[in-house]
């Protein structure tokens, strides 16, 4: 990574400035060699935090990456499926009016992230789909959290003695999500740079006909801190 390759490079110039210090002037007492010694701990103490820092925007900065190329998959799935079926839809989708997760109110989604800081949140995390699936062997969900995997809604007609309703002239050959995104991505998994980390997400569905059409909404987020790091777009 080029902000390791930095502070190595730094460390070691510095480093060097201090060991021709040392060899120009031999006849130094102890006392001035603590001083150079006390020199060299001072600088490794403070870069470190720095340091951190600035992996910490790294880590940032890759997993907003990563969201916005969901965000383009899904955008590709949503116009394929258009074409194909006459109205697009999303991942894990069966129809375009159905959800993914459990939300069918975008300003709910809203109000959820403003709390949602942690993938160890139960009410909320529950609530989100993963994306590449909850126990993909390269991208597991992190213990000690909440998430489902999308699974394919049944033909039908109503609701489902459990409350869940079916689909109704839902296209044939459906996927459930996860499947979806890893054929979107041709099987490689997006893994998020935190150790915690883990890409969820949640389809609103869309609703009406004609000109009163309105399309599906999609978020995705990091699991390590889903408040800060997400995305969302409507289509």
């Amino acid at each position: 990574m080029r902000t390791i390759t930095i502070f190595t490079q730094l460390m070691n110039t510095t480093l060097r400035s201090l060991t021709l210090l040392l060899r120009e002037r031999k006849g130094q007492s102890l006392a001035e060699f603590a001083v150079i010694t006390a020199m060299m701990a001072t600088f490794v103490t403070t870069s470190i935090p720095k340091f951190s820092e600035i992996m910490e925007i790294g880590k940032e900065t890759k997993s907003i990456q990563e969201l916005d190329k969901l965000l383009v998959q899904a955008k590709n799935f949503y116009d394929e499926t258009a074409t194909l079926e006459g109205r697009g839809r999303l991942p894990g989708q069966d129809k375009y009016d159905l959800q993914v997760g459990q939300y069918t109110d975008t300003l709910d989604v809203f109000n959820d992230l403003k709390l949602f800081t942690t993938f160890e949140n139960e009410n909320i995390g529950k609530k989100w789909v993963s994306v590449f699936g909850t126990d993909h062997s390269d991208a597991s969900m992190p213990s000690a959290s909440f998430f489902e995997d999308d699974t394919v809604t049944a033909d039908g007609f109503g609701y489902s003695p459990g409350g869940k309703k079916y689909c109704e002239n839902c296209a044939e050959g459906r996927e459930t999500g996860a499947d979806a995104w890893l054929r979107l991505f041709t099987r490689e998994v997006l893994i998020s740079p935190y150790q915690d980390g883990h890409y969820i997400y949640v389809v609103v569905p869309g609703s009406g006909t004609g000109e009163d059409v309105i399309s599906p909404k999609i978020f995705v987020a990091d699991a390590e801190n889903p408040k800060d790091l997400h995305k969302y777009i409507a289509l």
